[in-house]
């Protein structure tokens, strides 16, 4: 078997806060609290969950935009942790990112040549300025824009071509691996799946591979070849895409599936309503961190961390319910 493009193995990510005046010590915000899996070449991973389970903290780690604080990034047979500054600018232009909010994301006293213009000599790709300038012309051009739009400022655009403009300046570097951190979802319906439609187009014609990040199941059903459910800093279920939406293994998945309504009348599904609310990441609860709002809860649940268990090939689930173990207390 090929090497996965990217590996990462027990990655975790913790913010330290003080205490406040007179409580003594430390604490942490665990963000991201040991999470594993790989993404193969020419691939789509999903990565789906409720906001604040940190999912942008983890695709931020891999980049190490934010510095993880233990674990392993594998890329392209690199261990991406240990790098220092030198290597990993050169090793981005292999790893990019396209941000959430295309009106943020844009340095708005910039044009569009500019911005992706400053990519393109960042990395030392094309000899000249009128070299740089046709290669942003060919950039427009790929993501749906025109070459008369160079002189523009972000304020002339609208969100779904803001978008397009960071997509833009994410594949001018030539990366093997773009981490779409929630792309559509500052978007105006009408125009998500323009901008889905074209996520998959440069997919196909540059060959990329995507961590395609969001909080909304259709999206990711439509872009990903698998799916990983992220709650509370950890993944709790990865699948194959279509084994998940058939039959979702974890209460968490379960639930999140109940919600996605049905274009068809006859398709009745029974909601399953999650009582309380999401567990603060500064003090988790102890065991499986799915406990105190699932409606199968044993008392193992509560005091002991579930193991990621392979239920078939390439399909992972971390909950009691699969694990030989303790399974037999859930029948």
């Amino acid at each position: 078997m090929n090497q996965p493009l990217l590996s990462v193995k027990d990655l975790k990510t913790h913010f330290p806060v003080k205490k406040k005046l007179f409580n003594k010590g430390s604490h942490s915000i665990r963000a991201v609290d040991g999470i594993s899996f790989h993404v193969n070449k020419g691939e789509t991973l999903g990565i789906v969950g409720e906001s604040g389970c940190g999912k942008s903290t983890m695709g931020r780690s891999i980049l190490r935009l934010i510095e993880p604080t233990e674990g392993s990034i594998v890329f392209e047979g690199r261990e991406v942790t240990t790098l220092d500054q030198t290597n990993l600018r050169k090793l981005r232009s292999k790893m990019q990112i396209v941000f959430q909010d295309p009106y943020a994301s844009l340095n708005p006293k910039m044009t569009v040549g500019a911005i992706l213009g400053e990519a393109l000599s960042t990395h030392q790709l094309g000899q000249s300025a009128k070299e740089r300038k046709k290669k942003v012309e060919n950039l427009l051009l790929k993501v749906g824009l025109s070459h008369t739009h160079i002189g523009r400022y972000p304020h002339e655009f609208s969100g779904g071509q803001r978008q397009r403009i960071g997509i833009a300046r994410a594949i001018a570097v030539n990366p093997s691996l773009i981490i779409a951190d929630e792309p559509v979802s500052a978007l105006d319906v009408s125009v998500q799946a323009q901008v889905l439609n074209l996520f998959q187009d440069l997919k196909e014609t540059l060959g990329l591979t995507y961590i395609f990040i969001a909080h909304d199941l259709s999206v990711v059903k439509h872009v990903s070849d698998r799916i990983g459910v992220m709650y509370l800093g950890k993944i709790v279920e990865l699948s194959d895409k279509r084994q998940l939406f058939q039959k979702p293994l974890h209460p968490y998945t379960q639930a999140l599936m109940s919600a996605v309504p049905s274009l068809d009348p006859d398709i009745k599904k029974n909601r399953i309503i999650l009582t309380g609310d999401v567990p603060s990441a500064s003090n988790p609860p102890t065991g499986c961190s799915f406990h105190t709002r699932c409606r199968f809860k044993k008392n193992v649940c509560e005091s002991v961390a579930p193991r990621e268990i392979e239920v078939s090939s390439g399909r992972f689930v971390n909950c009691h319910m699969y694990d030989n173990e303790y399974k037999r207390d859930f029948n």
